[in-house]
């Protein structure tokens, strides 16, 4: 057993990029697209006659990290200071 081993996942992080080019590889288009199918040419080169039988599917998942507010919502934050 030489190779890689077939379960486990490919994660290519495409890091962040503009509205523009996520509907572009929504059509099959662009540089994402264009970066994923480079990535599954060298997995497919990298299983050698394991990935002859097999159909591989990418699975692309989209996230956008949630901005943090400066001010906590619901009251609290600044208190008066008394002398």
């Amino acid at each position: 057993m030489a190779g890689p081993i077939m379960n486990a996942p490919i994660i290519l992080d495409i890091g962040k990029t503009k509205k523009k080019n996520i509907r572009d590889m929504k059509r099959g288009q662009g540089k994402i697209m264009a970066d994923i199918q480079d990535a599954m040419a060298e997995v497919t080169l990298s299983l050698g006659d394991q990935a002859d039988d097999k159909q591989l599917v990418p699975v692309v998942l989209l996230y956008r990290r949630k901005s943090r507010s400066r001010r906590k919502r619901g009251g609290g934050g600044v208190f008066p200071v008394l002398f």
